[in-house]
C-alpha cells in the first residue's frame, strides 16, 4: 500500500512536481539577493527619523514600505507625476528603481499558476499535494528500509539508482514536506477556503480636523523602530478627515494628522502570525537563509524523479509482457509471482502460455497485488514465489503475507504454491514454505502440495507442471528455457596454489575488476557492487549450467577473488584450476544478502573448513573497524591447504583478526573444526551470550557437525543454534 501510494502520485504528477521544485528553487534565490542588495538601516533608527529624511528629499511622499528583507521603498507624487524608489535609510535618497523584477515576476507566475490563472493554481496545488504524499510515503519507506527511525542515516545497499533515491530523500524530505504543505495552505487562502482570522482597528469617526503635525514628532512613530516597520500610509492631501495608517510587526493603528495621537490599535492575532509564518516558510521572505536551504532541498525533487523513474522502469523490465493476459475479474486461473531478480517471471510466462493454450483463462500479476475480492470468477490461485535473503519476501511479493493473514474472505479458492530457490542455501524456498503454512492456517484449500524448484531447473518445473495438469484434468507440458543473467569476461591476474603434493589441487584465484558503465552503476548491474560472501556464477565452456563460488573479496578491495578446489569430473573447477594469469572466464554476479556479518560491534565467530574459508577471509580483510573476530578454520593438513596462511598473521597484527583457531584432520593430532569449537567451549559460549554472531561456511557435513557441537556448548545457557537463527545471529553458506 505504501509503495503504491508513493509510486503512482510520483508518476502521474511528475511534470508538475518538477516544475514546482525547479521554479521554487529559482525563486528561493531572490529573497537572499534582495536582502544583500538592500541598504541597511542603522541600529535604533526610528520610523519618525526615517520619515523626516524621506520627506526632506520627496515632499510629496504618500507611502513608505519596508519589505521583510529590510528593503525600504517610498512612493510619492511630484507635480502630479508618480514616482517610486528604493531608499537609503541613512539619507532618505532613492538609490535604485522600485520597478518589479521581471524575471522574478515570470518565475512567480509560472510557480503559482503556469500562466493559466485559477485553473493553473489548482493544477499546481495538485502537484503540491502529490509532492506531500510522495514525501510522507517516502519517509515511511525509508524508515522501513533502514530498519526504523533510529537507523535513519544507516548505510544503504542495493543498486546505485535506489541508493541515490533514498540518500537524497533522507536529506531533503523535511524541506519538501514544508514546501508542499505551505503551498497547499497558501492556495487555500487564495481561494478564501480558510477563515480570515484577522482584526483591524475601527476607522476613527472623530478626528481633530487639523493637519500639519510633523510625523517626526508623533510619539507612535518615534517609538516604532524601523526594523519593525511594515507600512506607513499618509493621509490624502487636503482631506482633514483622513489619517495616517501604521502597520508594524506588532499590529495596525491609525494616527491623527493634526495632533499625532494614536486613534486606534489592534495587535496581530495568533491566526495572522501563523499565516505569516507559513508565508515566510514558503517564500523565504524575511528568512533568506531558510529560503535558500528549502530551495536547495527542492532540487532533490527532480533528482528523485529521475532515479524514481529509473527504479520503476527497472522493475517493469523485470516483468515480461504477456499477450492475452486476462483481467483479474474475468480469469479462472490467477497466477501471482513473487520475484526478486526477475527470473521467476520467466517461469510465469511459460506457465501462462501453456495454460492459455490448454483453454484456460489466466491472469498474471505480482503477489503484492493479492486481493481475493478482485477474483470473482477464479477457480484456483497459483503462487510462484522466490525467496529473498534469509527467508524474506522478494520485491514483487511485499505485503502478500500481511494481506493473506488479515483477509476476511471465506477460503474457497484452492491454492498451489511453488517455491524457487537454491538448495545450497539454508533458507531454500523458505518464503514459499511460510506462504504455504500461513494459507493452511487460514483454511485455504490446497490444490496440490507445496513443491520446489532447485536452481531454476526446467526438469523440476516440467515435473510440477505434470502434477498441476493432473489436478486440473488437462494435458500440461511446461518446456521452460531459463535466461541467464548478463555475463562479464573476467581476466585472471594472479593465483596461489595449494594441495599439489597430496594430489588435491586447489587455488586462490584473483581476477581483475571488469570495467562498468555509468548505466550499470545506476542500475546496480554487473560487478558494480558486491561483498565477501556474495556468489559468482562461472559458466564453463560447453554448458549453460553455472557453478557458483563464494566471493572472498568485496568491491572496495579492487579485485574479484575465489577459492577453488578441483573436483573429479568437475567442468568448472577443472577449467579454473587450469587457468593461468591472462586467461579468461565467463561469469556473472549473484548477491547473497543472507550471508552478511551485519552492522554493529558485536563479536563475530567465523567457522569454515576447506575452501569455505574464502568468504570468511574476505570478511576479515574488510574488518577495517577492528570488530572482534574469532576465526575457526578446519583443514586437512597445514602443509597442503592452509589457505590464506600468508595473510592471517598480518590481519592479526593489524587488529582485523582477534583470534585464529585451526584444526587439521590429518597429521599427528587429527581433529575437525567442530572439535576445535568444543576445545574452546567456554569462550565460545561467553561470546554468544554476549551477543556474538556466528557465520558458518563449508560443506554440508561440516555445517551439521558444527551445529551439533554448538548445541552441546550452548545447552547450559538455554540457547540453541535454531534460536540463534531465528534471531538472525547464526547464518550459513553451505554446499
Amino acid at each position: 500500500m505504501i509503495r503504491a501510494s508513493h509510486r503512482w502520485p510520483g508518476l502521474l504528477a511528475l511534470a508538475l512536481v518538477i516544475v514546482l521544485s525547479l521554479s521554487g528553487a529559482v525563486l528561493s534565490v531572490f529573497p537572499a539577493a534582495e536582502r544583500l542588495a538592500a541598504p541597511r538601516a542603522e541600529a535604533g533608527l526610528s520610523a519618525a527619523t526615517l520619515v523626516d529624511r524621506i520627506q526632506a528629499v520627496y515632499p510629496g511622499v504618500e507611502q513608505i514600505r519596508r519589505a521583510p528583507s529590510g528593503r525600504i521603498t517610498a512612493y510619492w507624487f511630484d507635480q502630479g507625476t508618480p514616482g517610486a524608489a528604493v531608499i537609503d535609510p541613512a539619507t532618505g535618497q532613492g538609490v535604485a528603481s522600485a520597478d518589479p523584477n521581471q524575471v522574478l515576476r515570470w518565475f512567480t507566475t509560472l510557480h503559482r499558476s503556469l500562466f493559466l490563472g485559477d485553473g493553473g493554481r489548482i493544477a499546481m496545488a495538485t502537484g503540491a499535494m502529490a509532492m506531500l504524499m510522495l514525501s510522507l510515503s517516502g519517509v515511511a519507506m525509508v524508515a522501513r528500509r533502514v530498519g526504523g527511525w533510529r537507523h535513519w542515516f544507516a548505510r544503504l545497499r542495493g543498486p546505485l539508482a535506489g541508493r541515490l533515491h533514498t540518500e537524497i530523500a533522507r536529506i531533503t524530505v523535511i524541506g519538501l514536506v514544508v514546501s508542499s504543505a505551505t503551498a497547499l495552505w497558501m492556495t487555500a487562502a487564495t481561494f478564501d477556503m480558510l477563515p480570515d482570522g484577522g482584526a483591524r482597528p475601527t476607522v476613527p469617526s472623530a478626528v481633530s480636523g487639523e493637519t500639519g503635525f510633523a510625523p517626526e514628532h508623533m510619539p507612535a512613530l518615534r517609538q516604532t523602530p524601523v526594523a519593525t516597520l511594515r507600512d506607513l500610509s499618509f493621509p490624502y492631501p487636503g482631506d482633514v478627515t483622513d489619517v495616517f495608517t501604521l502597520k508594524t510587526d506588532r499590529g495596525t493603528g491609525y494616527l491623527d494628522q493634526g495632533t499625532g495621537a494614536l486613534l486606534g490599535w489592534v495587535d496581530l492575532t495568533g491566526w495572522q502570525r501563523f499565516s505569516e509564518t507559513v508565508y515566510r516558510l514558503h517564500t523565504g521572505q524575511g528568512a533568506a537563509v531558510l529560503g535558500l536551504m528549502l530551495g536547495v532541498m527542492a532540487l532533490g525533487a527532480p533528482a528523485m524523479a529521475t532515479t524514481g523513474v529509473m527504479i520503476w522502469l527497472a522493475g517493469r523490465r523485470g516483468r515480461p509482457r504477456l499477450s492475452g493476459n486476462q483481467p483479474a475479474g474475468q480469469a479462472e486461473t490467477i497466477l501471482l509471482v513473487g520475484s526478486e531478480g526477475g527470473s521467476t517471471w520467466g517461469f510465469a510466462t511459460t506457465l501462462h502460455a501453456a495454460l492459455t493454450k490448454a483453454g484456460q483463462s489466466v491472469h498474471v500479476g505480482p503477489m503484492s497485488g493479492f486481493a481475493p475480492d478482485r477474483y470473482p470468477r477464479a477457480a484456483r490461485i497459483l503462487l510462484l514465489a522466490a525467496t529473498h535473503g534469509d527467508g524474506a519476501a522478494p520485491a514483487s511479493a511485499k505485503g502478500f503475507l500481511e494481506r493473506l493473514s488479515t483477509t476476511n474472505t471465506t477460503p474457497r479458492i484452492p491454492l498451489a504454491v511453488l517455491g524457487f530457490g537454491d538448495r545450497s542455501f539454508p533458507a531454500f524456498c523458505a518464503y514459499a514454505r511460510t506462504v504455504a503454512r500461513t494459507a493452511k492456517a487460514k483454511g485455504w484449500p490446497e490444490l496440490i502440495p507445496l513443491d520446489t524448484i532447485d536452481r531454476q531447473s526446467p526438469q523440476d518445473f516440467a515435473r510440477w507442471g505434470c502434477a498441476l495438469g493432473q489436478a486440473l484434468g488437462i494435458d500440461l507440458h511446461l518446456a521452460h528455457r531459463s535466461v541467464l543473467p548478463a555475463t562479464e569476461t573476467l581476466t585472471l591476474v594472479s593465483r596461489r596454489d595449494y594441495g599439489a603434493d597430496v594430489q588435491a589441487p586447489a587455488a586462490i584465484l584473483r581476477f581483475a575488476l571488469p570495467r562498468t558503465t555509468f548505466r550499470q552503476r545506476l542500475r546496480g548491474r554487473g560487478f558494480t557492487r558486491f561483498e565477501a560472501g556474495d556468489l559468482i556464477g562461472i559458466l564453463p565452456e560447453g554448458t549453460a549450467i553455472p557453478r557458483h563460488y563464494s566471493l572472498a573479496s568485496a568491491r572496495r578491495d579492487g579485485f574479484i577473488e575465489i577459492v577453488v578446489k578441483k573436483h573429479p569430473g568437475g567442468l568448472a573447477s577443472s577449467r579454473l584450476i587450469a587457468l593461468e594469469p591472462g586467461g579468461t572466464v565467463t561469469a556473472f554476479l549473484r548477491r547473497n544478502p543472507g550471508f552478511r556479518p551485519g552492522r554493529g560491534r558485536a563479536p563475530l565467530i567465523l567457522i569454515g573448513a576447506g575452501t569455505g574459508i574464502g568468504p570468511l577471509a574476505g570478511i576479515v580483510r574488510s574488518n577495517a573497524r577492528r570488530r572482534p573476530v574469532h576465526l575457526f578454520f578446519g583443514m586437512r593438513h597445514p602443509d597442503s591447504d592452509f589457505f590464506y596462511g600468508e595473510d592471517l598473521p598480518a590481519w592479526s597484527r593489524t587488529g582485523r583478526l582477534t583470534r585464529l583457531i585451526t584444526a587439521a584432520s590429518r597429521g599427528t593430532r587429527p581433529r575437525y573444526v567442530q572439535d576445535a569449537l568444543r576445545g574452546d567451549a567456554a569462550e565460545v559460549a561467553r561470546l554468544i551470550r554476549d551477543g556474538a554472531r556466528v557465520m558458518v561456511c563449508g560443506g554440508r557435513d561440516m555445517a551439521a557437525g558444527v551445529a551439533d557441537a554448538l548445541a552441546e556448548i550452548l545447552a547450559p545457557s538455554g540457547l540453541t543454534p535454531a534460536l540463534l537463527k531465528s534471531e538472525g545471529r547464526y547464518v550459513e553458506d553451505v554446499y
